[in-house]
């Protein structure tokens, strides 16, 4: 085995995807855009702030050595001596700092009919006229290229920045390029509201406003909000942070003096309740309320209606992707 010293080892770890390929291989890179890049070979690996992405396969790292070994199928030693090499003969120039700017959402293109959606909604028992709500404003759509059922997060002034995509009779789960985080998918109340209701998917949401609705309830009464994804506190749930989508709203719905959560049923779902119980400024009144039955809001819904409960299909092939 060839020989390479500890500090060479570190200094090629810490060199980043976007330093090699602009110094070593800058045919290979493509601007994509604002301060993200892709690469020729691969148009679904994004690289942006110091992380690569490759969205097709699910994978994605911080440096070059990284992507070495990922993309390239490289082992460890050949990806460092393939770094170590191209340094020695001509070092890395210093990249200037990004400015930092506002993320561009690339929203996939709605496909002309939205029967597929509509029809996946309908399975996962939300009811219709909510589903027409979303359609109406531009909330919920299915993709045209994928068909992929896609969830819009908009600021308050109805401006899209983010949004999630789920595959219809797929396992595929993303975001599209450019989604604000701090922008999940919601549904502010009609009027004003002291109570925020949160949830961990967009799913949920809807089937919580279906529950509302076969209540008799006034399901646009009060505020709903989903995280843009699980969320995860940290080990010491004391240190943990409150959730970016969670502390936007607050910030933007300052009359909001309630949060009620109706996270998973599942062990993740009860520790991130109670790590935003105990994060939360205690200006809120938190309230924890998981469905009743089954593991989600959604399945709650499903047994409440008498249908089938819907698991995500686990494939290895056959999966949609946005790019």
């Amino acid at each position: 085995m060839p020989y390479i010293a500890p500090e060479v080892v570190q200094e090629a770890k810490r060199m980043d995807l976007l330093t090699y390929l602009k110094n070593y291989e800058p045919y290979e890179l493509v601007h994509f855009s604002g301060n993200t890049y892709t690469t020729k070979t691969h148009d679904s690996l994004k690289i942006s702030n110091g992380k690569w992405m490759w969205w097709s396969r699910g994978i994605g790292g911080r440096s070059a050595v990284d992507y070495l070994i990922k993309v390239r199928d490289y082992t460890f030693m050949e990806a460092v001596q393939t770094i170590a090499g191209q340094a020695a003969i001509a070092p890395p120039v210093s990249l200037p700092a990004e400015k930092t700017t506002e993320k561009k959402l690339l929203l996939p293109k709605p496909n002309r009919y939205q029967t597929q959606v509509v029809s996946y909604l309908n399975r996962r028992g939300i009811d219709t006229d909510i589903i027409g709500f979303c359609l109406q404003r531009g909330m919920v759509f299915e993709s045209e290229n994928y068909h992929n059922a896609v969830f819009v997060g908009m600021d308050k002034g109805g401006k899209p920045r983010y949004a999630a995509l789920r595959g219809i009779g797929t396992d595929f789960i993303g975001d599209a390029n450019g989604s604000d985080k701090n922008y999940s998918f919601s549904i502010p109340a009609e009027g004003n509201s002291i109570k925020v209701h949160l949830f961990e998917s967009a799913i949920d949401l809807l089937s919580y406003a279906t529950l509302q609705k076969m209540d008799g309830q006034d399901w646009r009464a009060e505020h709903l909000l989903s995280l843009a994804g699980v969320y995860q506190p940290a080990k010491e749930i004391e240190r943990s942070k409150v959730p970016a989508a969670l502390t936007r709203f607050l910030k933007e719905y300052p009359e909001v003096e309630e949060v009620e959560l109706h996270l998973d049923n599942d062990r993740a779902g009860r520790l991130a309740s109670e790590a935003i119980k105990t994060v939360l400024p205690k200006q809120y009144r938190t309230r924890d309320k998981p469905p009743p039955k089954g593991k989600d809001c959604n399945d709650f819904l499903c047994i409440r209606l008498g249908i089938g409960i819907t698991e995500r299909i686990k494939k290895n092939h056959g999966r949609s992707y946005e790019r």
